[in-house]
């Protein structure tokens, strides 16, 4: 139970040292333009053959015998 104590108290205490510190983040950040692209966009290629037609090959079509 000591231990559990003095281990929370020292958790704390470091807690409140970092909270209480003088060091200030001095860092900055830079911002930065995104890189401007020099080719020219090209349009997709419509010349390629469109797909085959979807047939449905399970329905066929009979003639009925003649009497």
């Amino acid at each position: 139970m000591k231990k559990l104590i003095l281990a929370s108290v020292s958790a704390l205490a470091l807690f409140g040292v970092a909270a209480c510190s003088d060091s200030t983040d001095t860092t900055t950040t830079q911002s930065t333009t995104p890189e401007t692209t020099t080719e020219p966009m090209v349009a997709p290629d419509t010349t390629t053959t469109p797909p085959p037609a979807v047939t449905d090959d399970t329905t066929t079509t009979t003639t009925p015998p003649a009497n």
